[in-house]
């Protein structure tokens, strides 16, 4: 039997694998071109509208909300950042330009504000007539949580449509005292099918969440009028960080019933004012894009009793070092809000206090670590220097990306008793396994203890 040679073997081989390498590529393109959300085509790409049926579900539905005057807007992360990433002039009258709408994707998200969800009932019998399946789910107000009775009103959150295999998400919005729109979470009830389209897929419902007042605009998307977001890139972003956290109404009725509400007349102006002024310092600081949040008692009434500390007499917020500039001084003061005091420098403990009427807004700056964040402040009376104790907030980052915030309950200790209490603070963090999952805990512990909640 001739021997084979050696250079026919190592080619054939060769020639075996560069074949399975394509048939692997080929695999790989096919595989996540289909993939509902994970996928978005190179932008010169384009397909027929005639032959998308994504497309044509789509128009169909516009087409029954716009009869039932039922005003929808595009929230859709993927289409919209097609178009922010695309941006040029769009050509209605081309039927073979479909560079948004019919991208291959399981479903389509529109929103819509609770108030136009009034002829549901028409537009739910007309859409089945014309071939849509759908469902609606509903979860709890929580606008009338703290409302005794009212606290189990159910309300509209979500619904879906699907017509073949394509799905119209919508997303129904409700106003908020807090001049936002908020959505619920969507969830699942026992009867329902949770095959009816691949929720876990859905860009909206994971958790609540929270947003802007959008401006919109009509705009052309691939031969059709939809209305959107006319900042887009900023609505995206807000999508990237609209989790809500809902207030613990439940735990507020606890506290109240053991330190009943201060409903005088002093202290209810207080809170107005306060809530006013977080309204202006919001406003503001969103302006310079500065992100911020509630630092210090301004968090802890939010959390403990859902509503500002009326004998606090003031508002806190907490601001990363990195994210200071001088800019936000000027800010503040056009906003009529002058700076009252300056402490610390930029590289240590640095504070700002403006004064408004009568309320003052005290914002903290914290100075990341390796492996925890700090933050000082300066008695005003006395000048002394304190690091990250009493009223002031430490947020602690621990290894599964809980987050612990540790106060010190109207405590002070200056910086000649740090090292010791910082020791202390680290070796009980270091023990906390059980805070996993962003759970939370709240200890009342003595002055010379340590508060925690998550």
């Amino acid at each position: 039997m001739p021997r084979i040679n050696k250079t026919i073997i190592l080619t054939l081989l060769t020639v075996i694998s560069f074949i399975f390498l394509l048939f692997q590529l080929y695999y790989y393109k096919e595989y996540f071109s289909s993939k509902n959300g994970s996928y978005v085509s190179d932008s010169k790409e384009s397909y027929s509208m005639e032959d998308s049926v994504h497309w044509k579900v789509v128009k169909k539905f516009l087409d029954l909300a716009s009869i039932h005057n039922i005003p929808l807007y595009l929230i859709d992360p993927l289409v919209l950042g097609r178009m922010n990433e695309n941006i040029q002039n769009e050509n209605p009258d081309s039927r073979l330009n479909c560079k948004y709408l019919c991208i291959p994707r399981g479903f389509t998200t529109f929103a819509l504000l609770d108030k136009f969800w009034k002829n549901d009932v028409f537009l739910k019998k007309e859409a089945e007539e014309e071939g849509f399946q759908w469902m609606e789910l509903s979860g709890k107000d929580p606008r009338l949580a703290g409302m005794g009775d009212l606290s189990g009103t159910e309300i509209p959150l979500h619904c879906i449509f699907k017509l073949q295999n394509h799905a119209i998400h919508l997303v129904v919005f409700y106003e908020r005292s807090g001049h936002f729109l908020w959505h619920g979470q969507l969830r699942l009830k026992q009867n329902m099918d949770k095959n009816f389209v691949h929720f876990r897929k859905l860009h909206f419902g994971r958790y609540p969440g929270a947003y802007s007042k959008p401006n919109l605009h009509l705009a052309s998307i691939d031969g059709l009028q939809i209305q959107v977001p006319k900042q887009i890139a900023n609505f995206l972003e807000e999508v990237s960080q609209s989790r809500f956290v809902e207030c613990r109404y439940k735990e507020a009725r606890m506290f109240y019933q053991v330190y009943p509400e201060d409903t005088s007349q002093d202290a209810m102006e207080f809170k107005k004012k306060a809530k006013d002024l977080l309204h202006l310092a919001a406003k503001t600081l969103n302006g310079e894009e500065v992100p911020f949040w509630l630092s210090s008692g301004t968090c802890l009434g939010w959390f403990r009793q859902c509503n500002i500390i009326p004998y606090s007499k003031d508002v806190d917020l907490g601001i990363f070092i990195k994210d200071y500039k001088v800019d936000i001084i000027t800010a503040f003061q056009r906003a009529g809000l002058p700076l009252k005091h300056k402490f610390g420098k930029e590289d240590d403990s640095l504070e700002l206090s403006f004064q408004a009427a009568d309320v003052k807004l005290d914002i903290f700056f914290f100075y990341e670590e390796d492996d925890y964040v700090w933050n000082g402040g300066t008695q005003a009376k006395t000048g002394k220097k304190f690091n990250a104790y009493g009223s002031l907030l430490i947020w602690v980052w621990i290894k599964n990306n809980s987050t612990l915030i540790i106060s010190e309950s109207e405590c002070w200790r200056n910086s000649a008793g740090l090292a010791a209490s910082v020791e202390k603070v680290l070796k009980f963090v270091s023990s906390m396994i059980i805070l996993q999952n962003w759970n939370t805990y709240f200890l009342n512990l003595p002055c010379a203890g340590l508060n925690f909640w998550s």
